[in-house]
């Protein structure tokens, strides 16, 4: 096969960040694009045999229960789809580059600015199976880690990113919503989370990247900003504290240094601010 048209797996490509890698895919990448109607990847065998009869040279492992809330909520598909379909995938790709989608949620929130030197410690089970996922995937010496922030964007379904979230539950809201003013993250657009990864695929690098907004931000801070593109729901938001919510302990500072990232990058990635500001009519 032609170096110039390789192909590339793209797992959950029905998902936020795994549809903007299919759209923004170079074109020296051909792309199968993998959802749940293709075939399942908890369905080993199909798995194994579809990627021995078709040798991608590149799988970009996008799909899992990607929230605290869906992990918590069924435990065994979690570990399933976020653990061993993981390592099924990294087993067969162990000669070529492998991209695994990660997250912020790793780190437990005391610290902030996290590096990607800083030591795990996660608070949730989401997190925990998303250690045990890098663990798996960095025995190849050819992956790539990225973890992300909370991604905005368009999804196909119009519920997958964190800026489609928000504004459904304010517009279903009855009473003011509350976001918190002391819980941090650093959101980004999710074409910027997939132009990264692909750029990092076709520099062949390897290891852990913080891949993230360039501006930390809490909770209340980033609906303020998202409902200036949605002044009829400007009302609805108040802010309130992570301490008074009554859930299972939450990270309060999850947001990650990006200088490693930004040093190989073409272009470097903005903060939810500055890339608002800059794409006034991308959809969000």
């Amino acid at each position: 096969m032609a170096s110039e048209n390789k192909l590339a797996w793209v797992t959950g490509a029905n998902g936020l960040i795994g549809n903007y890698f299919v759209q923004t895919a170079p074109k020296n990448f051909r792309v199968r694009a993998l959802a749940r109607q293709d075939f399942d990847l908890l369905d080993f065998k199909t798995v194994e045999r579809e990627f021995k009869k078709y040798k991608p040279q590149l799988v970009i492992h996008c799909a899992a229960i990607p929230t605290v809330a869906g992990t918590l909520a069924n435990p065994g598909l979690a570990k399933k789809t976020n653990i061993d379909a993981t390592k099924l995938l990294a087993e067969l790709a162990a000669e070529i580059q492998f991209l695994f989608l990660s997250t912020d949620f790793i780190f437990d929130g005391k610290k902030g600015n996290y590096t990607e030197t800083d030591l795990p410690n996660p608070i949730s089970l989401y997190g925990e199976t998303k250690v045990v996922g890098e663990q798996i995937v960095l025995q190849n010496p050819k992956t790539i880690v990225i973890r992300t922030s909370i991604n905005c964007g368009a999804s196909k379904t119009g519920t997958r990113g964190f800026n489609e979230q928000l504004r459904l539950a304010l517009q279903n809201e009855k009473s003011k919503m509350k976001l918190f003013t002391d819980e941090f993250r650093c959101p980004i657009f999710a074409g910027e989370t997939a132009r990264a990864g692909w750029e990092l695929a076709n520099k062949n690098c390897a290891g852990i990247f913080h891949v993230a907004g360039a501006e930390k931000l809490s909770r209340w801070q980033i609906g303020q900003l998202l409902v200036q593109r949605w002044p009829e729901l400007k009302s609805k938001i108040e802010s309130g504290s992570a301490k008074d919510f009554p859930g299972p302990p939450r990270a309060l500072d999850t947001s990650l240094d990006i200088s490693k990232v930004q040093k190989i990058l073409s272009q470097p990635l903005p903060g939810l601010s500055e890339w608002l500001a800059a794409n006034p009519n991308e959809p969000v």
